[in-house]
């Protein structure tokens, strides 16, 4: 079972090239574990639809799948711009002004966020994804900015700034992205991913206004600011303050160089891991298939590369939304995935006897080590809030990890958890040895080519008191 059990999961962006029920369904039978809304694009009809759409897919599959809103946050886009090209040349001063939202004539740029409160004279501004660098000159008005180019280059209609320097003091959730909350806390999202995080504050602030709204979400933190990685300090806060993180590569290399990407994403993954918290990567992973039918050389050593460093997820973006081959992606991501968990070891994390999860971590690690030791064919979890299924996915254990739970939104939250695969089932004294069954009966579960009958390791706590306190093995 577990050479054919995808252990990294795939989390697939849902846009124009996947937009119709046919698709969906075909992304999740592939091997997608979770869907993207970005909702820096769409409408809401649109969403409504394609939320739809997989929680179908995923009920003719038989098994759960997350779906993640993914916030603009202050992702600074221009307007419109004259003929949607506008040439720059290095030493030309552009005005920033908020207050417009067309660009007609002259060097008067319409931007779709007031920088004038924000920014300082000195600070850089990147356009066109760092096509385009700038810094700021002057603090012309109340809405608006002057800055000079330092290279030549061009912009069009919405492209984003970069500001790497700049202090938002917790303002990152933008009027749209409220409105984007209130809509999205009565539908049907597993996670909220919030965008162009600068410290733990952000998360915290996104927590009580979800909680406001009586969502119970998971919070996704996506790193790609400069002030977010610029100390490891930092870092750990927001992984610790949030469920789950996003390493953002595009905009962190823009903001923060690229230099620095590799190392973030490495830091990520092992700090994930140690404090129990789902690590997503993300940006390009297979981009060139948005025009090409195959993945290149360095892409599937990117992919790879992921998986052996332990991540929960690897993330598709234009590759699934605008691409003309998202479901090739798809497949040739799993094929990657699959050879490089079976063809490298996982080495596991030191126990931290001082951590504020040290019961879970001890317990965990045990079982995991034990699973592994009997050579089990599966460990089998009962978890309420998910929170053993996530301290045994930490562990990263070279089999499945098979998750019962009576709440359906833990399952759908479960789906991006490494190695797991979650089954919303009541509570029952028995959960294992029944669930085991029947994974068999349907095949799910196979026995390895030594004995007939499945070998579990179950992993479980008394329902009257918190926590989880029992390991068992059973042969079944």
């Amino acid at each position: 079972m577990s050479k054919i059990f995808k252990r990294t999961k795939i989390l697939a962006t849902i846009g124009p090239a996947t937009s119709s029920e046919e698709k969906v369904n075909d992304l999740i039978m592939a091997g997608v574990n979770g869907c993207r809304l970005n909702f820096s694009h769409g409408d809401s009809e649109t969403r409504e639809k394609q939320i739809a759409w997989v929680r179908k897919a995923a009920k003719n599959k038989g098994r759960s799948v997350a779906m993640i809103q993914d916030l603009q946050g202050p992702k600074i886009r221009l307007g419109l711009v004259k003929n949607n090209h506008y040439d720059i040349k290095e030493g030309d001063e552009i005005i920033l002004d908020a207050n417009i939202t067309e660009h007609k004539s002259g060097n008067v740029l319409p931007v779709q966020y007031n920088l004038a409160p924000k920014v300082k004279v000195g600070e850089p501004i990147y356009m066109f994804d760092g096509k385009v660098r700038t810094h700021v000159t002057e603090i012309v008005s109340e809405t608006a900015i002057k800055v000079v180019a330092e290279n030549d280059g061009f912009v069009m209609n919405n492209k984003g700034l970069n500001l790497p320097d700049t202090d938002f003091g917790g303002d990152i959730l933008t009027p749209k992205d409220l409105a984007d909350i209130a809509w999205g806390a009565s539908r049907d999202f597993d996670y909220v991913a919030l965008s162009f995080i600068q410290c733990a504050d952000d998360i915290h602030n996104l927590r009580e206004i979800l909680r406001q709204h009586d969502s119970t979400a998971k919070i996704i933190a996506k790193i790609e600011t400069k002030k977010a990685v610029e100390s490891d300090k930092n870092l750990e806060e927001i992984v610790k303050a949030s469920d789950a993180i996003m390493v953002a590569r595009g905009d962190m290399a823009v903001e923060a160089g690229a230099e620095i990407v590799p190392i973030v994403q490495r830091k990520l993954v092992k700090m994930c891991r140690e404090h129990a918290k789902i690590c997503i990567v993300a940006t390009q992973t297979m981009g060139s298939m948005v025009d090409n039918p195959e993945p290149t050389r360095a892409e599937v050593s990117d992919v790879a590369n992921a998986v052996i460093q332990g991540a929960d997820v690897v993330m598709l973006s234009d590759e699934t939304a605008n691409g003309k081959y998202p479901l090739e992606t798809v497949k040739a991501m799993k094929k990657v995935i699959l050879y490089a968990q079976n063809n490298s070891e996982m080495q596991p994390i030191p126990h931290d006897p001082e951590s504020e999860n040290r019961d879970y971590d001890a317990i965990s690690a045990a079982a995991a080590r034990l699973a592994e030791g009997l050579k089990a064919d599966a460990i089998i979890c009962q978890s309420a809030s998910g929170a053993t299924a996530r301290a045994m996915a930490a562990q990263r254990p070279n089999l499945p990890i098979i998750t019962v739970t009576s709440n359906e939104r833990v399952a759908n939250q479960l789906a991006l958890a490494y190695a797991n695969s979650a089954f919303v089932r009541p509570y029952s004294v028995n959960f294992g040895i029944e669930l085991a069954k029947e994974l068999k009966e349907s095949g799910y579960l196979q026995t390895s080519e030594r004995r007939k009958n499945l070998k579990v390791v179950l992993v479980s706590g008394d329902r009257d008191v918190a926590g989880t306190d029992t390991i068992k093995v059973r042969s079944i």
